[in-house]
């Protein structure tokens, strides 16, 4: 199994990107302000008017595969969508304030290979802030999202898989969901994940295999609900041959209160955790549950909810699990037994361990 490796993921991220966005000559722009906004290819107008949305998808449309548009204006979307097409490069640098549209991204790529969206900044509460299905060769490099709503990136369930998908520094606050959720993903690398006041995961990962993750981070995650800083769920990890050799690789899971904070389920696995940093989560601070072949390096869990494995009677039981932790102020057990269980627990923590 090939691991992927975090800092040639960043080197090869910052190469594509370039050092400020909108920086050198963008092959389309989109400029202007309240109300007025000019989309220009080349030396030509494509459009001029009122609408923001329509000056963006007419630069969008305007351009070839291997071109780049900068989206240098602020401005809002409405309920509407930004679709990116094969090979284009979308930079946003000013602010995309987007609403809700049921079902829909602000931002969507389906069915595309390398796209690109080195930057971007977006408000609002859109049902989805970018949407994607169907991609090979994806790359996102530093996104943030100040949202008041919604999810922040998610690859669709019930729709085509992802190959080969790139993400930088993804920063989200405010989502009312996940800040980033994935499905059906054959090759992720991402460099972090900041989560901050979110209504469910930071990172959620879902029926993907091959990923390397350098930092999970949230403050405030799925509070008050059982979700997580980070969590697999739906298979993830499991191989095409049914095995869970292991091929999800995190370096770091920080996570201060919230839910959660690691949360393994639904006959994921395949995982291994270098190290982590809990303290206070309401919840379990980690819940392993019907999952195989997990170990967790080290770290430390500070307070907050149990760290425990367990098992559902709908799936086999959980096993080949290794955890290795400085648990302090907080309590450790397995219920029901696991199979071929490994505990190497310091701190203060009471243990109920088979």
């Amino acid at each position: 199994m090939v691991r992927f490796f975090i800092p040639t993921a960043v080197l090869a991220l910052v190469s594509l990107a370039h050092a400020e966005c909108g920086a050198g000559s963008p092959d389309a722009t989109v400029t202007g302000s309240d109300g007025s906004f000019t989309a220009t290819v080349g030396s030509s107008s494509v459009y001029s008017g009122s609408d923001y949305l329509t000056a963006i998808q007419t630069a969008i449309d305007s351009i070839s595969s291997d071109q780049r548009v900068a989206v240098i204006a602020s401005g809002s979307i409405g309920a509407g969508t930004i679709t990116i097409d094969n090979g284009k490069i979308f930079e946003g640098c000013g602010t995309i304030d987007a609403s809700l549209r049921s079902g829909h991204g602000a931002i969507e790529s389906t069915d595309t290979t390398d796209v690109q969206i080195p930057y971007l900044l977006m408000t609002g509460s859109p049902y989805f802030g970018l949407r994607f299905s169907g991609t090979t060769n994806l790359v996102l490099g530093e996104i943030t999202m100040n949202l008041s709503g919604g999810i922040g990136i998610r690859f669709d369930r019930d729709a085509a898989d992802n190959f080969n998908v790139k993400m930088g520094t993804i920063s989200v606050t405010g989502a009312s969901s996940h800040a980033v959720e994935t499905w059906n993903i054959d090759g992720l690398e991402i460099g972090s994940v900041i989560a901050r006041d979110v209504g469910e995961c930071g990172l959620l990962i879902q029926n993907t295999i091959n990923a390397q993750v350098g930092l999970v981070d949230a403050d405030n995650a799925g509070s008050g609900t059982g979700y997580a800083t980070l969590r697999f769920a739906n298979q993830n990890g499991r191989l095409s041959d049914g095995s869970y050799e292991t091929n999800i690789f995190i370096d770091k899971v920080v996570s201060r209160g919230g839910g959660r904070g690691i949360f393994c389920v639904s006959e994921s696995g395949g995982a291994q955790i270098t190290t982590i940093d809990l303290a206070n989560n309401e919840n379990n601070a980690i819940l392993i549950e019907n999952c195989y072949n997990v170990s967790i390096l080290g770290g430390t869990v500070s307070g907050g909810g149990e760290v425990r494995i367990s098992a559902r009677d709908e799936f086999e039981n959980t096993s080949d699990i290794s955890v290795t932790l400085q648990v302090d102020d907080n309590s450790v057990r397995e219920s029901p037994c696991g199979e071929n269980i490994t505990w190497n627990i310091s701190g203060s923590a009471t243990l109920d361990v088979c």
